[in-house]
C-alpha cells in the first residue's frame, strides 16, 4: 500500500485547490496509508493556517477515520485519540495520540509538564 503525505491530506480536506484535489484523489483512489505524523502534521495545517476549531478538527479527523481509500496507522489508537480530544478540547489532539500510543505500547505513566494533558488518566505531570 502507498502511503500519503501531508499535503495529500490537507487537499483532501480542505479542497481547496481543484487540480491537487484531483491528483490526491486519484492517488488514493486504489488505497493509501496515513502515518500518525502525518496526521498530526495536517491537523497542525487546520489549526494554524485555516484556523479550525476542535469540532471541525474532530469532524476532519474522523473523516480520515471513515475514507474508504485511507487506512490510518493504528486506527483504533487514532480512535481513542478523537474521543480524549472531543471530551478534554483543551488539549492538543497530538497529545492525545501520544497519550494513547504510550498506553497501546503499555509505556504508562506518560511524563508532561502540560497541565492539561496531565489531568488525562495515563498521564503525570512532572
Amino acid at each position: 500500500m502507498r502511503a500519503v503525505d501531508t499535503n495529500v491530506l490537507v487537499r483532501l480536506l480542505t479542497r481547496d485547490d481543484p487540480r491537487q484535489v484531483a491528483a490526491a484523489e486519484a492517488f488514493v483512489e486504489r488505497g493509501a496509508w496515513v502515518p500518525h505524523i502525518v496526521l498530526v502534521e495536517a491537523i497542525w495545517v487546520l489549526i494554524s493556517v485555516y484556523e479550525l476549531e476542535p469540532p471541525a478538527v474532530a469532524t476532519a479527523v474522523d473523516m480520515l477515520l471513515n475514507h474508504r481509500d485511507l487506512t490510518v496507522q493504528d486506527g483504533e489508537v487514532v480512535v481513542a485519540a478523537l474521543e480524549t480530544y472531543r471530551a478534554k478540547p483543551s488539549v492538543s489532539f497530538a497529545d492525545c495520540l501520544v497519550l494513547e500510543v504510550a498506553r497501546k505500547a503499555g509505556h504508562l505513566p506518560l511524563g508532561t509538564f502540560d497541565r492539561a494533558l496531565a489531568k488525562l488518566e495515563g498521564a503525570q505531570r512532572l
